[in-house]
């Protein structure tokens, strides 16, 4: 293993103090270009890499986040995380990323080890069994011992955090709208049980258009897809339930809140020689693999993850800088777009 070389040791090798050394590795402009070059060269010639440890413990700062999502396949929330590392790693700062599972008792671990790893703040996305159980002691707590948290897409009003959402509820008004426009009346909703708040605000959305169509709602026509902690679960339980209705129903479109469940009601109509969009359409949330290479492709509503993951950061990073007051919260909205393609 090659020995690294220390501040001291540049420092005596080169006449100079330590804290010539420190400001030139760090390209101030208090030192002379000609200094800054010969101890920077030096520097590289000998392996010389900061001791991350020690700042640290000096500044009580680790430039680390640490970023807590429900589930990792999701393509919203990789692209989120995309966003929030490249956004962090532009400002010098490293991204731990943790997943709950969508579970209350993962996310509390998840932020006790975080908090435990002296992470500078905390960018997240609410598991649904937290939600579900509506206990949020442990984000209060993190907060109370002046970790900044910024919360994004699933989020919680009464939380004295940061916060970074889309439109849910005018998107899927617009998009519902749009399917109206077509003439299109039996609209056939897709959505997660009502503690979930994005899906709440997404199926709120859905009635307001059908409301201002002067449509009844049929409550047959909407689908709460029950929790399974497994996403195969889940599935075939929209999958049997989108056969009963096709069987007693008449429907000319779907909404799904997402597009793992547009997707499958994709394969249910495959399935029954439903031809999209010429007997149904659809349209969904989250403009993702599945949307964009599906056959037909989905139309989607775009929450514009990176512009997400960009806020979210940005938020924290001002936080954790002093450019904001600590005492100080935003709630930044995001506006959605409707992305036409071959499924309506």
């Amino acid at each position: 293993m090659i020995k690294r070389i220390t501040l001291k040791e540049i420092a005596l090798e080169l006449n100079v103090s330590i804290s010539t050394v420190s400001k030139s590795l760090k390209d101030s402009h208090e030192i002379g270009i000609e200094t800054r070059e010969k101890i920077k060269a030096f520097a590289k010639a000998h392996n010389y890499k900061p001791n991350n440890i020690a700042l640290s413990l000096k500044n009580r700062k680790t430039k680390t986040i640490g970023v807590i999502i429900p589930e990792i396949v999701h393509h919203f929330f990789s692209i989120v995380i995309n966003s929030i590392e490249k956004i962090s790693s532009e400002n010098g700062y490293n991204v731990i990323i943790a997943v709950s599972n969508e579970s209350f008792e993962k996310e509390v671990l998840n932020m006790e080890t975080l908090a435990n790893a002296h992470i500078d703040g905390i960018i997240m996305s609410i598991a649904k069994e937290t939600l579900k159980n509506q206990d949020f002691h442990h984000i209060r707590e993190t907060i109370d011992m002046g970790i900044p948290v910024v919360l994004f897409d699933r989020v919680i009003s009464d939380l004295k955090c940061d916060k970074v959402i889309v439109n849910d509820k005018q998107a899927s008004k617009e998009a519902t709208q749009t399917l109206i426009d077509d003439n299109r009346k039996n609209i056939l909703l897709l959505t997660s049980e009502d503690y979930v708040n994005v899906g709440n605000l997404r199926t709120e959305g859905y009635l307001e258009a059908l409301k201002d169509n002067n449509i009844v709602p049929d409550s047959d026509l909407i689908i709460k897809v029950k929790d399974k902690k497994s996403s195969q679960a889940e599935m075939s339980f929209l999958e049997d339930e989108l056969e009963k209705i096709l069987k007693s129903k008449k429907i000319d479109a779907i909404l799904g809140v997402n597009e793992i469940y547009a997707g499958s009601a994709l394969k249910v109509l495959k399935k029954n020689n439903i031809i999209v969009p010429d007997e149904i359409s659809i349209i969904s949330f989250t403009d993702g693999v599945i949307s964009r290479y599906s056959s037909p492709s989905l139309s989607t509503v775009s929450q514009h993850g990176e512009i997400m993951g960009e806020r979210a950061t940005k938020l924290l990073i001002d936080k954790l800088t002093g450019k904001t007051d600590i005492s100080e919260f935003k709630t930044e909205i995001i506006k959605c777009s409707l992305i036409k393609r071959e499924s309506s």
